[in-house]
């Protein structure tokens, strides 16, 4: 069964929650108090770790798919968005900037929104 739209931002906003509360916390009790305690460039780095093994693990599931591939392929996405979500708490930011973003660009093509962003 897949979650409602409403079900799914609620998991992200109480996900962003949990987030915000971990700033200044323990780095030695909590993982995302030791992102925020590494630092930016840390935090981007598990970001891109995470890319790296979501297109990894799409490859494998386009390759051959099964549901133990979709399954790792969900979980890496799973591990991407919230890494992401830490970059984005990090850098003072949530994921209704990011719904906004694309709620702005709902109803565009992908060529006409591309074409509009400023150059650089």
């Amino acid at each position: 069964m897949n979650p409602t739209p409403q079900a799914t931002s609620d998991v992200l906003a109480r996900l962003a929650e949990v987030i915000a509360s971990r700033r200044g916390g323990n780095p030695e009790q909590s993982y995302v108090a030791k992102l925020f305690h590494k630092g930016t460039d840390t935090i981007l780095k598990k970001v891109g770790e995470e890319a790296t093994e979501v297109v990894v693990a799409a490859k494998a599931y386009d390759m051959a798919p099964s549901d133990a591939a979709r399954q790792a392929l969900v979980g890496e996405l799973a591990d991407l968005w919230f890494h992401s979500m830490v970059a984005m708490a990090h850098l003072g930011l949530g994921p209704q900037d990011v719904v906004g973003e694309l709620a702005r660009r709902e109803g565009l093509s992908g060529l006409e929104e591309f074409a509009r962003r400023p150059a650089g």
